[in-house]
Order: C-alpha cells, then sequence, then structure tokens
C-alpha cells in the first residue's frame, strides 16, 4: 500500500512494475547502504566528475536525449556530485527536454527500445517509460527520489520551487508527505518573498514608464496614463471588483497596440498567454457574437468554446486587447458591459469565468481626425509662444518646446459627443476607467523615429550582406518630411522603404554593392536648406522640389563615389500599343 501511495503521488512518474522491489533503500541508494563497494563507486563518481569538470566540459552539457548531469545526480541521490556540479555553476532551473521514450524515439528517428535501454543505463531505471518529463528540473528528479539532502542542496543552489514542467507540476506536487515536503513548503513561501521583494525593488529602480519609452516614441501622456493606473492596480490601490479597462483614442500607427503589447509584457514573462488581442472587425455580424463566447449547446463548434472565453480561463488576468472595437456589432459590447462592469463572463457552455484581475484595452480611430487637427494647433500655438519667448528674453535661454495637452473641455465638448454618437451607450462609456488620447507625433519624434527605421535597415545590411550603413542629420530631416498624420508611424517606414531601400535593392541587382563595403546616404545637389511643407505626402505637394537622396560608396581614402543606379522602367513611362 505505501509503494501505490507512492506512486499516486508521484503522478504516475515513477515505474509501477516490481514497484516494491525498487524503493528498497537498498536498491536506490548505493552510497548509503554501507556496503564498502558502493562507498568506492561513490567516490569513483566523484573523482569522474571532478576529472571531467578540470577538462574543460560544460557542467550545463544536455545528453543527446536531453538531460543534463545534475538531473542524473538528482535522481540518483548522488548529494555529493550534485554539490560538485552546483559549484561548477551549473544551473538547477534547466528543465528536461526528454518527453516519454515513445515520444523521443519518434522525434529523435531512434527504435524505441534503443531509447529506453540509454534512459536506464544512463539515467535511471525505475522512471514511467510512458511518462511524460519534458520541463522536469533536477529538482523535481530529486523530490521524485525522495532524497532530503539533494533537495536541500538544490534550494540553497538557486533551484525554483516554483517552476512547473510541461504537465504545469511543480515540485511539490510530487513530494510525499515527510521531511522533504515542509521543506519546499517552507522554500515556497520564502521564494515567493523573495521574488516578490525582488521585483518591487526593479520596478522602483525601472518603472513601468521608462520601460515603455524604450520601446515607444513619444505619447508621454498615454504612457503616463497607462502607468499610473497600473501602479495603482499592483500595489493594492484599486477596486478588486471591477477590472481595469482603457479605450486608447488616436490616428492609425501612432502607438496604440504597441503600448498595450508592452504592458502585457511587463506583467506577464509569459506573453503568449498574457496578452489576448482579439481583432474586432472580425465581429461585425451578429451571428459572429458565437465566436466570441462560443456557441450554445446543440450548434457547431460547441465543442471548442469562444475565442475569448477559451483564453480567458487559460489566463485569468491577462491582458486583453479589442483592436478597433468600433468596428463591433453592438450586441458584441453588450457582452462587454457585463465583462467590465463585474469582471465574469459566461460562455455558450454555461459556465462562469471570473476575470476580475484581467486588463481591457480598447483601441478606436473614432475622433481620431478632430484630436490629431486639436493637437496641431495647440502644437502651433505653443510654437508660437516659445519664439515669443525668445524674443522677448535675447539674453536667457528659453528652450522651444512642442509637449502639450489636451485640455478637459475639449474631450468633453468635443470627444464625449463623437464617442457618444458612435457607441449610443452611456453605461459602455461609463465602465471606463481612463480614455487614453495618442496625439501625432513632433519633429523630435519623427527623426527618432525616422533614425530608428534606418538602424533597422543597417542591421539587415550588415547581417545579410556584410555593407555599412551610414547617414547624417539631414538625410533623416528629409525622410521625416514624408510624415503623413492619418497613417502615423506607418508613414515613415513606407518613405524609407520607398525612397533608400529601392535604391539598396536596385544597387545590389545591378552588382553596384561589393560585399564589406561601406554606403553614405546623402542628400542631393543640398545646400542645407531643406524644404519643409505642411504635408510631403499630401496630393497637393510639390514633390518636383523635394530633396533627392543618394548612394555614395566611402573608399579607403575617406572619398566618396556615387552610385550609377539604372533606375527601373516606371510603369508611367512605359508606351503602350494598340
Amino acid at each position: 500500500a505505501k509503494c501505490l501511495r507512492y506512486c499516486r503521488q508521484s503522478r504516475g512518474l515513477i515505474r509501477r512494475g516490481n514497484v516494491s522491489q525498487r524503493l528498497e533503500p537498498g536498491v536506490i541508494v548505493p552510497c548509503c547502504t554501507g556496503d564498502p563497494e558502493t562507498q568506492d563507486l561513490e567516490l569513483l563518481k566523484i573523482y569522474r566528475a571532478n576529472l571531467l569538470l578540470l577538462e574543460g566540459t560544460d557542467v550545463n552539457a544536455r545528453h543527446k536525449l536531453g538531460w543534463t548531469a545534475l538531473m542524473v545526480a538528482a535522481i540518483n541521490r548522488n548529494a555529493s556530485v550534485v554539490k560538485i556540479l552546483l559549484a561548477a555553476n551549473a544551473d538547477p532551473n534547466l528543465g528536461d527536454e526528454f518527453s516519454s521514450v515513445y515520444e523521443t524515439a519518434k522525434e529523435k528517428g531512434l527504435h524505441s527500445l534503443e531509447v529506453l535501454v540509454t534512459r536506464e543505463d544512463d539515467f535511471n531505471n525505475r522512471l514511467n517509460i510512458r511518462a511524460s518529463f519534458k520541463g522536469c528540473t533536477a529538482l523535481h528528479y530529486a523530490v521524485l527520489a525522495d532524497d532530503y539532502v539533494t533537495v536541500k542542496l538544490l534550494l540553497d543552489g538557486g533551484a525554483n520551487p516554483l517552476q512547473k514542467n510541461e504537465m504545469g507540476h511543480t515540485p511539490l506536487d510530487y513530494a510525499r508527505e515527510g521531511e522533504v515536503m515542509k521543506l519546499l513548503k517552507a522554500s515556497e513561501t520564502k521564494f515567493q518573498e523573495e521574488q516578490r521583494r525582488r521585483e518591487i525593488e526593479e520596478r522602483r529602480r525601472f518603472p513601468l514608464e521608462q520601460r515603455l519609452k524604450e520601446h515607444i516614441i513619444g505619447q508621454e501622456s498615454a504612457i503616463a496614463t497607462v502607468g499610473a493606473a497600473i501602479r495603482r492596480k499592483e500595489n493594492g490601490w484599486y477596486d478588486e471588483e471591477h477590472p481595469l479597462v482603457f479605450l486608447f483614442l488616436g490616428s492609425s500607427g501612432i502607438g496604440k497596440t504597441e503600448l498595450a503589447k508592452q504592458t502585457a509584457k511587463y506583467i506577464h514573462k509569459d506573453v503568449k498567454k498574457g496578452f489576448i488581442r482579439l481583432d474586432m472587425s472580425e465581429f461585425q455580424e451578429r451571428h459572429e457574437v458565437a465566436k466570441f463566447i462560443g456557441s450554445p449547446p446543440g450548434y457547431v463548434g460547441h465543442e471548442e468554446g469562444g475565442q475569448l472565453t477559451k483564453k480567458l480561463r487559460q489566463c485569468p488576468n491577462a491582458v486583453v486587447l479589442f483592436d478597433e472595437v468600433d468596428k463591433a456589432h453592438p450586441d458584441v459590447l453588450t457582452i462587454m458591459l457585463q465583462l467590465f462592469d463585474e469582471g465574469r463572463l459566461t460562455d455558450g457552455k454555461g459556465k462562469t469565468i471570473d476575470c476580475k484581475d484581467a486588463i481591457f484595452i480598447m483601441t478606436s480611430n473614432v475622433a481620431s481626425d478632430e484630436i490629431a487637427q486639436h493637437a496641431l494647433q495647440l502644437r502651433q500655438e505653443a510654437m508660437e509662444m516659445s519664439k515669443k519667448r525668445i524674443a522677448e528674453n535675447l539674453g536667457t535661454d528659453v528652450q522651444m518646446t512642442d509637449k502639450i495637452t489636451i485640455s478637459k473641455q475639449f474631450k468633453e465638448k468635443v470627444i464625449r459627443p463623437i464617442l457618444k454618437a458612435h457607441f449610443r451607450r452611456d453605461e459602455f462609456l461609463g465602465r471606463i476607467n481612463e480614455i487614453v488620447y495618442f496625439l501625432p507625433f513632433c519633429h523630435s519624434e519623427l527623426i527618432q523615429l525616422v533614425n530608428k527605421e534606418l538602424n533597422f535597415w543597417a542591421k539587415k545590411a550588415k547581417m545579410r550582406h556584410n555593407i555599412t550603413l551610414l547617414w547624417d542629420r539631414e538625410v533623416m530631416d528629409v525622410l521625416a518630411d514624408g510624415y503623413n498624420l492619418h497613417y502615423g508611424a506607418r508613414s515613415i517606414k513606407h518613405e524609407v522603404e520607398r525612397r533608400v531601400v529601392n535604391q539598396l535593392a536596385a544597387a545590389y541587382e545591378q552588382d553596384l554593392l561589393p560585399r564589406g563595403c561601406t554606403l553614405r546616404i546623402m542628400v542631393e545637389d543640398s545646400d542645407k536648406q531643406l524644404l519643409k511643407t505642411k504635408d510631403s505626402s499630401s496630393p497637393g505637394a510639390d514633390k518636383a522640389k523635394m530633396p533627392t537622396l543618394r548612394l555614395e560608396i566611402v573608399e579607403k581614402d575617406s572619398k566618396s563615389r556615387k552610385l550609377n543606379i539604372q533606375a527601373p522602367l516606371n510603369p508611367e513611362n512605359i508606351t503602350y500599343f494598340l
């Protein structure tokens, strides 16, 4: 009965065949029997471990079937070898890549008998050959071996008692009643406290706003609003009965979706589970509500569940992005009322999902033109005010600024009526905690966007063709003039592709770029006085006056040689004969 209970608590990982014999101490722990031969064997293992480390063997090297030396030592209760390996910086949190005998044989293209013999000879012969061990750490194996000394060594060496294997089990799930279980429970509590303390300290030194600014250019007001709300939630200063709900407003390509992604990355380590994105353009019809929460009983797809409910059940505190929510059918908004108000959702099967800890973010292009025009007007007024101050204080240092804030009056008198007219529900808008406004980029932010895009292509050129790409500020000014208010950062991306990357591709095709060369992007016939237009990408812009960009090869003597790139045929210049 004792052996069968041990098998049940090990969740099927211990082999059931002849289990009563295999669990005898003399068989599992030969070094503890007091037999001189087994003691010599233990000394031999220690000697071999030290010798291999002295020869420079990687302490974290894996067997061809997926396990490490530390895992072998842990399952065989070789505490002395575990101590040596940990002292040599073996990682106790590496997961085993071995699944079951048959799965591994299929993956590696080997016969299952060969895998079985190798596993039993090199690793251990008392484990269930059908169970999956993928993701098991040395601590999992030490707990399966029920070895208190090895478990303590691994925990002291930095093993994470909360780490789960592929089956979702922590080491505690495999522990028997006794000292090992008590040790693991105490270690879990201590580890959680230390982890929380480290996270708090890290957040103090490196706040959310600072992390978001590394990935998002501009939008300081939006970042500050989101950061403040999440800080309240993390520190317990929020209403636990209601989830956080944001509405992101602004033009396309301005950073709304990216801010939601980076927020999820900050909150969850596993972004795949912690970030749920639903494109609401897929829910424009009434019958598509079923995709949202799942079909009712008796309908096709009932067993599959809904796109949102299925993912929320896996991660109830996820960051959920409803992209372009203004395109959703009104019946979907009705479901959201319950979701935003009470933090729960009932799926097609009648099961209720509690998601009060989730963060819901909606994005919309509604009122984007009004926000953009108002922001431009405010920015123009701020620039004129700065120029006036500079003129009045010639002797002092006055900085020009284009940082602006949308007034409360504009939000209430202009934006609120537009939102009300579109969504037609005050109760829907009333459940939104924060309406976050994304503003058009100012010139300094456009320069950052251009620089980021050019750096992206410079890395590609270096990695793929060993070509070094250089440019100066004047080039960035020219490319920044391609900004289109309605397309946001995407217009800068397209401008760089159109005016720089197209030339690079044509020059490479014509064999004008020697491998390992240095290229400089220059402005053609520049007098350093660049023409600036309000919107260079608008149909009425004078394209004839736009500065031209050219590519030059920088020679070894620092002299430049212009590339003579033959322009591909332009469809507008082709003559068609009937």
